[in-house]
């Protein structure tokens, strides 16, 4: 009521407070692993929607949140996916932790991809990111420690090593018969692993089994290693730079004596055939015997004489000059004369070391641009090396660059190409080190005026010296290759999950190599002297065709069917000038070839073609994630054999059971991961020291004329041709059939993880000679014989010892047990006899000639044992043996053979009944230990450790055979510092000066155990913390250095390195990574 006034209104709702409406958001962060690295390529997803971004290179994403969305998921692969509750953040950071063995990690297996977890072959996978601080200068260093894999040390400027999988497999060794198929994205790779840029690989995967390799059965019987090269990946264009410098120097060699030393030495020397008994004391000592038995102490220093002998009865041993210092009379008896003296008695000495070793300077810079949109990525790099080795005049250079681009024209179409250029230059005139380091230290390097000398020792001397650094004024050496190799490539998407690859990989080589010995070189002979020019060209092809269909029935059948068809073809043509005596002048070098003396010249070409093609069919099967099977069958060609039957047929077989996936499996806490697998396959090996070992060779029949007078009488002259090879149409695949048993496992959360492997090889139709009767005209046909069997066992096992939020350490840890047996070899078989004649049954022949025994390994050693050295007090035994005391003692184990003269005594006698087996040359056993730490994010450090172990040497070093080739003679050699045994220094492990062996085993090697530990690398790197690095634009600034090998340990061996068995380096590096 208003006003006396009834009023009647509607009823409002009751007002209430607004209620607040979620709307979309943004959110931004990084993303970064556990090393504060940030982490490209995170698929960050709001759950429930459809929303999905990508982090950038810099880690960094911004995601708009739909309202509806509240939790985020953030996935890669390598790495744990984790889910996390936005809530009222506006910025969310976020740290991954790796899935140390995820079975979904890609793992290249030939033609393809596929997840780790499917895996029923052996394969392991090295990423070269992990060990960016050590700076691997080759591909070799990447691979170095790898589990079943032999990784052989160069200490050249080049670097490098030999690389085999899984031990010899065969006794034929031309050609890399015994190394590992070389992939490099996708195909095969004929160069060197030089032309490849270590900075440019994303991973390597290496196939081990018959199974896995099968897919390239025709050349995959000593295993295949795989080479992936970086590519593009989604967000800006990253520019990455990476410097490399380095300090190289010779890390372990043979040490020469030092002067006082070498003149000790050189009096021992001259004293070797002095010893004898001396009568009134009965001890066996020098000048007892030969011409200087009435001049005791003749060749001694005169400082040092004995108390008989007084220092004017010394003197008068031999005609000196008036006033002759004592000094000199004393190095004139030791053979000094000439500059030697003169040098000796001035103080002036050359070290010599410093002559042939030198630290080198290392330069390795590198450049890329990579990135990738929703349809093209791409990846272009450019690098320059340039090493200085630890010796002088071994210097690398090498320019390489790489562009890998690859587009998706439309959904279903993409094309790509992937182009590696390779400049280097390896030229050098060599030094001869022995040669060098073997001058005497009282020797002249240069003259008055600083000028190296042609030679050390003056013309008193019949054995001058050596001086590179003189002879080198007058040599050139220019020698390198040119090399493009390219890889193009074409996929379609086709209906029914179907896709169709073409591959097709063109690779151009260019080598030149130029040598130049200037006709005023003092002393060259003309028919020696002149210029070399030598240039090869190859051209290699090789392309598949693929057909790949991958289908999953009822989300638990998974099937892979991959169809590929393959064809090779490798062309090579060189030629080579020898050009001598080149008149009038050789002021143009080796431009100037053609002006030689064409009746002492020489020319000479050579070429050679082959072809290869192949079929390939692979099965898989996944049912459920627990049980896998992969069956494949290769069918390969190959021009280089027989005409009877170039083909060879390559099946394998392969099955692998995740048995922690099985619902009966209750250690789940404790093992979180376990498969076994089991394989059979067979491979082949086409790699021959010739194309045209099954075909009749025609050669030049020596270097004379044949002739004859005709009609007219005159003398005609010509060269004629004559068959050096015999054909063989028979000659066939050598073939590799081996079995792989695998374990691969996982405790507490992946924590721990591994792989134990167990495998038997065996090879048969070994590509080998086998020798021929004298009547047919031919030593040896190369045939199809023999078998060797292998067998090994190899651990790897990852852990992560500590994992805190400032400290993490891990350890990768790798063993190999590798032996090999010989089976059979010609088939060739004999009487076995006992002592009373009676043929007890038959055995076949060993082949001694080339060491090879049935029953031994490839690499036995069978020889005489020594067992000690004769001492003084034994001289009446040593006496019956021929020997006397500071001889090696030679076992004499067959007595059947020995003489009993009419006296009673005996005469022993060594042939091969008296040797014996004593070990092997490669190790079979090997381990690595790596170490890595990471403190507070931005601090790492590792070492890596790795072991021969198991193997020795023979050596005869110890017999101090010094003056071979007269150079103690007639020179004044300073040999290698060693022990040697006199009667002042009676040593049981190092014979007397010009110590011999019994007769018949006269050069008795000694053997020696060649097992060591080296500490390979030590690596530290530090990342700058971003706030530092942001204000001048750059993403990442990383610091880092290491030494490589930088120390090692033998057991036994002396003589240098103990891996090299000669001298070995050591690098120092420092480097720089910026990415901007």
């Amino acid at each position: 009521m208003e006003d006396g006034t009834i009023v009647i209104a509607t009823k409002q709702p009751e007002k209430k407070p607004p209620t607040a409406i979620r709307q979309d958001r943004a959110v931004d962060g990084k993303i970064t692993d556990e090393f504060g690295e940030a982490i490209e390529g995170v698929t960050i997803t709001a759950k429930g929607t459809s929303t999905v971004v990508m982090s950038d290179t810099t880690g960094n994403y911004r995601i708009t949140v739909p309202s509806e969305a509240s939790i985020l998921v953030y996935k890669i692969l390598g790495y744990q996916t984790i889910e996390l509750a936005i809530e009222d953040r506006q910025v969310v950071n976020v740290t991954l932790q790796p899935s140390m063995s995820d079975l979904d990690e890609v793992v290249v297996v030939g033609y393809g991809t596929m997840r780790k977890g499917d895996l029923t072959g052996s394969i392991i996978q090295i990423r070269p990111d992990k060990i960016a601080n050590e700076n691997p200068r080759t591909v070799q260093d990447i691979l170095r420690g790898t589990p079943g894999l032999n990784v052989g040390f160069s200490p050249s400027a080049k670097g490098g090593g030999s690389l085999q999988i899984r031990g010899q497999r065969s006794v034929y060794t031309d050609g890399n018969h015994n190394n590992p198929l070389i992939i490099l994205d996708g195909m095969f790779f004929y160069g060197e692993l030089s032309e490849i840029n270590p900075d440019d690989i994303e991973q390597i995967d290496v196939l081990k089994d018959a199974s896995a390799a099968a897919v390239y059965g025709s050349r995959a019987a000593n295993g295949v290693i795989i080479i992936s090269t970086k590519r593009g990946k989604p967000g800006k264009p990253v520019v990455n730079f990476t410097a490399n410098w380095g300090a190289t120097g010779p890390s372990d060699f043979r040490k020469r004596w030092d002067t006082d030393a070498y003149l000790q030495h050189r009096q021992d020397w001259l004293t070797k055939n002095t010893y004898g008994v001396n009568p009134q004391t009965g001890a066996y000592e020098a000048y007892q015997t030969g011409v200087f038995a009435d001049q005791p102490g003749f060749f001694m220093r005169p400082d040092q004489l004995p108390s008989t002998v007084s220092l004017d009865s010394w003197r008068a041993y031999s005609t000196n000059d008036a006033d002759e210092h004592d000094l000199s009379i004393w190095v004139r008896r030791l053979g000094f004369t000439g500059n030697a003296l003169q040098n000796f008695m001035d103080g002036k000495v050359v070290d010599w070391t410093d002559q042939t070793f030198r630290t080198g300077l290392d330069q390795d810079y590198n450049a890329s641009v990579s990135g990738a949109s929703d349809r093209t990525n791409y990846y272009f790099s450019m690098g320059y090396l340039r090493n200085e080795g630890a010796v002088v005049s071994d210097n690398y250079r090498a320019i390489r660059a790489n562009m890998k681009i690859n587009t998706n024209v439309t959904d279903w179409f993409e094309l790509g190409a992937n182009v590696n250029f390779q400049d280097r230059s390896d030229g050098n005139v060599e030094i001869d080190i022995d040669q060098t380091m073997r001058n005497s230290p009282f020797a002249d390097y240069a003259d008055e005026m600083g000028n190296p000398v042609q030679f050390p020792l003056s013309a008193e001397f019949s054995q001058r010296g050596y001086n590179y650094d003189f002879q080198r004024q007058y040599l050139e050496l220019d020698r390198g290759y040119t090399v493009f190799n390219t890889i193009l490539q074409a996929k379609i998407k086709l209906p029914f999950n179907i896709t169709y690859s073409f591959n097709a990989s063109p690779r151009y080589q260019f080598f030149y190599d130029r040598y130049f010995m200037s006709a005023d070189l003092p002393g060259s002979d003309p028919k020696t002297r002149g210029a070399n020019r030598e240039q090869a060209k190859r051209f290699d092809w090789s392309l598949n065709n693929t057909i790949t269909w991958d289908y999953t029935f009822a989300e638990k059948h998974r099937f892979n069917v991959t169809l590929v068809q393959e064809a090779e073809q490798l062309r090579y043509w060189q030629e080579r000038i020898e050009a001598r005596n080149i008149l009038p002048s050789d002021a143009l070098g080796f431009h100037g070839v053609g002006f030689g003396n064409k009746e002492e010249s020489d020319y000479s070409s050579n070429d050679t073609h082959e072809t290869a093609d192949a079929l390939m069919a692979r099965l898989f099967y996944n049912y459920d994630d627990r049980y896998m099977l992969t069956g494949t069958i290769r069918r390969d060609g190959y021009s280089a054999f027989g005409s009877t039957d170039p083909y060879g047929i390559f099946p394998s077989l392969g099955a692998a059971w995740t048995f922690t996936n099985e619902d009966f499996f209750k250690w789940d806490p404790i093992m979180s991961s376990g498969k076994l697998r089991v394989s059979y396959g067979r491979n082949g090996n086409r790699s021959l020291g010739s194309p045209y070992l099954a075909l009749a060779n025609l050669s030049r029949g020596g270097e004379g004329m044949q002739g004859y007078i005709d009609a007219s009488g005159q003398l005609l002259q010509y060269r004629y041709l004559m068959m050096n090879r015999l054909a063989n149409p028979h000659l066939e695949w050598e073939k590799t059939a081996a079995w792989n048993f695998g374990l691969d496992f996982g405790f507490l959360n992946e924590r721990i993880s591994g792989t134990l492997e167990y495998y038997h090889m065996s090879t048969h139709d070994m590509i080998m000679g086998q020798r021929l009767p004298g009547f047919s005209g031919f030593s040896s046909i190369t045939t199809n014989l023999g078998q060797v069997d292998n067998s090994g066992v190899e651990l790897a096992l990852n852990t992560l010892n500590i994992d805190k939020e400032n400290f993490r350490w891990s350890t990768t840890l790798g063993f190999s047990y590798n032996k090999n047996r010989i089976k059979h070899l010609y088939h060739d078989y004999e009487d076995v006899v006992d002592a009373n004649g009676n043929v007890t049954g038959r055995r076949e022949r060993d082949d001694i000639t080339n060491g090879w025994f049935i029953g031994q390994s490839i690499n036995t050693i069978w020889n005489y044992r020594v067992t000690g050295i004769w001492q003084s007090h034994e001289i009446e035994e040593a006496a019956k043996y021929g020997q006397q005391p500071g001889d090696p003692k030679v076992a004499n184990n067959y007595t059947g053979d020995d003489i009993v003269n009419a006296d009673g005594s005996v005469t022993y006698v060594y042939n091969d009944r008296d040797k014996e087996f004593l070990g092997e040359t490669v190790a079979p056993y090997h381990w690595s230990l790596r170490n890595e730490f990471v403190l507070w994010k931005d601090l790492t450090f590792s070492f890596q450790i790795y072991s021969f172990m198991g193997h020795k040497s023979l050596s005869d070093n110890y017999l101090n055979n010094d003056d071979a080739g007269g150079r103690m003679q007639y020179a004044l050699a300073n040999l290698p510092a060693k022990e040697y045994w006199t009667p002042d220094n009676p040593t049981n492990e190092f014979g007397r000066i010009e110590a011999s062996g019994p007769v018949g085993a006269a050069g008795a090697q000694k053997l020696y155990n060649r097992s060591f530990i080296r500490l390979d690398n030590i690596a530290v790197g530090y990342t700058l913390p971003q706030q530092w690095t942001s204000r001048y634009n750059l993403n990442r600034v990383k610091v880092f250095g290491a030494v490589r090998n930088t120390a090692t340990w033998a057991q036994e061996w002396i003589y240098g390195d103990p891996e090299t068995g000669s001298w070995a380096s050591r690098t120092f590096t420092l480097g720089l990574n910026l990415t901007f």
